[in-house]
């Protein structure tokens, strides 16, 4: 059974005022609020592909943009990034060169994700890093072109808005 996700004309209409950001973020939070908080096996099966791409996408930028993808990876969000069709949805929305970072760190994620995903200390975590520069040049790619690809993320959503969630007119 798909969830309804519904969001006010108003609450779309301010988000759109706030920037690409806000924007984007009152339909996550859209999203969310009518799965019940939490993005699982369970809950993803409610949501149709757009609706999943756009949380991966949020929780994509949001962990890329604290820790790099060694911390996306080691919190868990490897498999759901690079072993779903996140890239070619990337592509399909017209984000391009977002999609060949994904297929290219998807490359390290083979070759790392169990040492990356094993449990350790916070000092362990931090040596991560050193030990695996591979990383950087695509964090460093991310945080330079997020800006970019979240407005072309928020360009989709716009363009195709009865995807992710249904608009309720104010009365």
């Amino acid at each position: 059974m798909k969830k309804e996700v519904i969001i006010t004309e108003q609450d779309v209409m301010a988000a759109a005022e706030q920037g690409m950001d806000a924007f984007v973020d009152v339909f996550v939070k859209a999203i969310y609020d009518a799965i019940g908080g939490e993005l699982t096996a369970e809950t993803m099966s409610s949501l149709n592909a757009d609706q999943v791409t756009l949380l991966a996408y949020n929780i994509l930028r949001d962990e890329v943009m604290d820790g790099g993808f060694v911390q996306l990876i080691h919190n868990g969000y490897g498999a759901f990034i690079f072993r779903n069709p996140f890239a070619k949805m990337m592509r399909m929305w017209g984000i391009d060169e977002l999609a060949k970072v994904i297929n290219k760190v998807r490359k390290l994620y083979n070759v790392y994700h169990e040492e990356i995903e094993r449990e350790c200390s916070d000092e362990e975590f931090m040596a991560l890093f050193e030990r695996m520069p591979q990383f950087d040049d695509f964090d460093d790619e991310f945080v330079e072109n997020e800006e970019a690809w979240t407005s072309a993320v928020a360009y989709y959503v716009d363009e195709h808005i009865d995807q992710f969630a249904q608009i309720k007119k104010d009365e």
